[in-house]
């Protein structure tokens, strides 16, 4: 049995993953940002039979401090870490500026999931795995708005986060070539989501197509060679993400506003 992190698990895709894992009797984080959230969801799960042991952390994935804490924390209770799924995201948000200065969407889909994979590294090991969501909704990075300087519309800077996700898991899989596996996956378009109800105002399709391709992802011999590629669930197979993704150049240079963004935070004793 696996020991497996999922962000974003108190409804929606990470939800349904969550269900599905802790089924077939793996050891489960969840992470929520509503602890009384992500209470019910583990009463929920551990009703399940046949279920796996389940841990709830809380998060604010939009507060790098609290990414830190996260991560420390797991290594604190645990010794390995055989899967990362970073599946927490955000489209709109009433607030659109982060306590960090940074725009909540970058902030959540893109810098959150590259400060706590770096942090879990040592955890995961050559072995492990990462799973990165990503979107069929990619755009070209705006490198002043994923440092927090220039305002965008919510669909743009979504899609923009979400094509930049892709980049870090090319550029990361490549640096990290023994391993763990870092893998992007657009988990279906449309799915019945409150991000797409909030979104497009529409109901959406079965959350379960996200949920399998999730669960596949992050065990399936299918993704065992997969590091750095991106699976377009709505192709139902891998395939070329925006080609700004496939470009080495723009997608050092993400890596580099992250990193730096990252460095800039650090300066606050809150970050260690």
């Amino acid at each position: 049995m696996k020991t497996i992190l999922l962000t974003g698990s108190t409804d929606g895709i990470g939800l349904e993953t969550a269900k599905i894992l802790v089924s077939q009797g793996h050891t489960l984080l969840l992470h929520g940002r509503n602890a009384a959230k992500l209470a019910g969801v583990v009463q929920l799960l551990s009703a399940i039979p046949g279920a796996g042991r389940v841990e709830s952390y809380v998060a604010d994935l939009s507060v790098m401090s609290d990414v830190a804490a996260l991560a420390k924390i797991v290594i604190e209770k645990h010794a390995s870490l055989d899967v990362l799924i970073n599946n927490a995201g955000i489209l709109r948000s009433v607030e659109t500026r982060t306590k960090d200065g940074l725009d909540v969407r970058f902030s959540v889909n893109t810098i959150a999931p590259y400060l706590l994979t770096r942090r879990l590294l040592p955890l995961l090991g050559v072995s492990g795995r990462v799973i990165n969501l990503s979107s069929a909704a990619q755009a070209p990075v705006d490198l002043k708005a994923l440092a927090g300087r220039g305002a965008l519309e919510d669909m743009e800077a979504y899609a923009q986060s979400k094509l930049a996700i892709t980049m870090w898991t090319r550029e990361m899989a490549h640096d990290l070539a023994e391993g763990p596996i870092v893998v992007a996956v657009n988990p279906g378009s449309y799915l019945a989501s409150k991000m797409v109800k909030e979104g497009f105002g529409m109901v959406g399709n079965d959350l379960g197509i996200g949920a399998d391709i999730l669960t596949r992802a992050a065990l399936s011999d299918e993704f065992a060679k997969a590091s750095g590629q991106y699976f377009d669930n709505d192709a139902g197979r891998f395939a070329p993400p925006h080609p700004d993704g496939l470009d080495r150049l723009k997608s050092a240079r993400v890596v580099q506003e992250i990193e730096a963004v990252l460095a800039k935070i650090a300066q606050h004793p809150d970050l260690h």
